[in-house]
């Protein structure tokens, strides 16, 4: 998302002070003309903190690793720089891109895309998105031909690697966009393929919400002496979002706290998370049979229709939105006034990710978390990541019957009994790392066709003891 401020058609021509200011700094980016001409003719652009900071570091051609909260405009930050390279004709000849942007889910792949064509508009640079869920052949087309910058999700893109479609022999800059994401995703191998198949001359970018844990050794691996800029940490919490939870005795307690929500005609746009698909399904569809308009959003659905769902939420059709974690990247709806946590996470960055979606653009948001009995452990690590408690809520008539859990609330807790060494665990198959250790997908893998899908399972035989002899 590129946030900047716009003077409108019918505002006066001639510029506050303090917007003549940005302007001037915003050109001292030192950026090609034709490109701030670009930039003039879809609106006067304010550049966010992170476009201010990263862009000149990106100008100047060194690695970068930067962080900002969802919602700051870091797209911008490397877009602009990219087509101010891409502005300069490549030395290498050839059609392959030399620009290759990578992102977690389709939703940003598109997003990233279309973002490019805005900026772009005018000037005589391809732009291409290559993502799963959508038709082979026309992106086979795309590849044949001359692209410029190429936006793309790692399993689609293997795909087409595989059966050698892809020419990276004039690739210039490799920008890794919501890093930590596609690391959650299980796509840490899939993302080592991928920079190992590129020339090493090469820029390389990666941006994320947080700079921490599995990213920073992905970024070790990646850059080179990287530059580093960090606005936020995973546990800054969003000043402008208001957090509360409320104690849920049972499902049946959580749906009606959920309806009374949605009832209370408080909420503009709700963007509700659930734990599963089906789960997203069933919720959305008892949600309609109460004469609410809702819909649901998750992984299992086209592409088709999932654009024409999110399009129904930006233009009213319908005004709540009941998705799994795929929504919870990329998904760009500026006026989302409320996120609600059916589900919590599993994992306690992405409730920092999912709300993250309200509160853009330096407006007021509202995240509910509705927690219920197996929610208290979840709870207890977001209050650990963002430092703080969240605020208990309690609705007249809908009081909980039981109460907070001891550790939970913050009481002494009864020293756990020590138990045995647990044994190894098997290789995840989708992520090709073992549970509870980070470190044990930085041996690389020998890449074969569609081997980012199923990692291979290094089983030990095992020995057999010696029979002892009978006395």
């Amino acid at each position: 998302m590129i946030l900047l401020k716009s003077v409108g058609p019918n505002e006066p021509q001639t510029l506050p002070a303090h917007l003549e200011d940005l302007k001037l700094r915003f050109s001292e980016f030192k950026l090609d003309g034709r490109l701030h001409r670009a930039i003039e003719s879809a609106g006067f652009k304010e550049p966010t903190e992170i476009q201010r900071r990263a862009i000149p570091v990106v100008l100047s051609g060194v690695d970068l690793m930067a962080s900002a909260q969802t919602g700051t405009g870091k797209t911008a930050a490397f877009v602009l720089p990219a087509l101010h390279r891409l502005l300069s004709r490549s030395k290498k000849t050839g059609a392959g891109p030399r620009v290759l942007v990578l992102t977690p889910t389709r939703e940003l792949a598109l997003q990233v895309n279309q973002n490019i064509r805005q900026l772009s508009r005018g000037l005589k640079i391809s732009s291409g998105c290559i993502v799963g869920g959508m038709s082979y052949q026309p992106q086979l087309k795309m590849l044949r031909g001359h692209v410029d910058v190429l936006v793309a999700t790692p399993g689609r893109l293997l795909d087409h690697m595989a059966s050698g479609k892809v020419n990276f022999s004039r690739l210039e800059m490799f920008v890794l966009d919501e890093a930590d994401r596609m690391l959650d995703m299980g796509f840490i191998d899939a993302v080592k393929e991928i920079g190992a198949a590129m020339p090493k001359p090469r820029q390389t970018l990666l941006f994320s919400a947080t700079l921490e844990g599995p990213v920073l050794k992905v970024a070790t691996q990646l850059l080179r002496k990287p530059e580093r800029i960090a606005l936020t940490t995973s546990s800054q919490r969003h000043k402008l979002i208001e957090q509360v939870m409320h104690h849920a005795d049972s499902k049946a307690h959580k749906q009606k706290l959920l309806e009374f929500h949605l009832q209370s005609g408080l909420l503009f746009k709700s963007l509700v998370f659930a734990a599963t698909k089906h789960g997203a399904e069933q919720l959305a569809k008892v949600l309609r049979a109460k004469d609410l308009k809702s819909a649901a959003l998750h992984g299992d659905m086209s592409q088709n229709k999932r654009k024409q769902v999110v399009e129904n939420l930006r233009s009213g059709r319908i005004d709540t939105l009941v998705a799994t974690d795929v929504a919870a990247r990329g998904l760009d709806i500026k006026d989302i006034s409320h996120v609600i946590n059916y589900d919590l996470p599993t994992v306690a960055e992405d409730y920092i990710h999912r709300i993250g979606r309200t509160g853009r653009a330096n407006s007021k948001g509202s995240a509910i978390s509705l927690v219920g009995p197996a929610d208290w452990i979840k709870l207890s690590r977001i209050e650990k990541l963002i430092g703080r408690e969240i605020k208990r809520e309690v609705i007249d008539g809908l009081e909980p019957n039981s109460g907070e859990p001891r550790k939970a609330s913050g009481r002494k807790a009864k020293p756990a009994a020590r138990k045995t060494p647990r044994r190894k665990t098997k290789k995840s198959i989708k992520t090709g790392v073992s549970k509870g250790s980070a470190d044990s997908a930085s041996t690389p893998v020998p890449y074969k066709p569609g081997s980012w899908r199923k990692a291979k399972s290094a089983k030990k035989p095992m020995k057999s003891r010696p029979r002892r002899k009978a006395a």
